[in-house]
């Protein structure tokens, strides 16, 4: 693996540990999932829009989000996430 590469992984599973708390967060205001969606499908999804939400912050506003706007995040998910399942859904 490129050593560039490989210190941003590095760093990226640095930012999840330190950031815990927040994905704990984003379990426990979307367990709404039962057996019949892929969750393992649905977790990649949430996890694509968590790292968007953040990349985007730190692109657009030059800095972390505020509590304030990851829990305006945490709404937006909810508000869609019915839609989100749907794709999930196991035939």
């Amino acid at each position: 693996m490129d050593s560039e590469l490989k210190e941003k992984t590095e760093q990226k599973i640095t930012e999840v540990i330190e950031n815990s708390d927040e994905i704990s967060q984003i379990v426990k205001y979307l367990d709404n999932f039962s057996k019949k969606y892929n969750s393992f499908g649905y977790g990649i999804a949430i996890g694509r829009l968590y790292n968007s939400f953040h990349y985007q912050c730190r692109r657009i506003l030059k800095r972390n989000p505020t509590k304030e706007e990851f829990s305006e995040f945490l709404e937006i998910l909810s508000k869609r996430q019915n839609e989100i399942l749907e794709v999930f859904k196991l035939s």
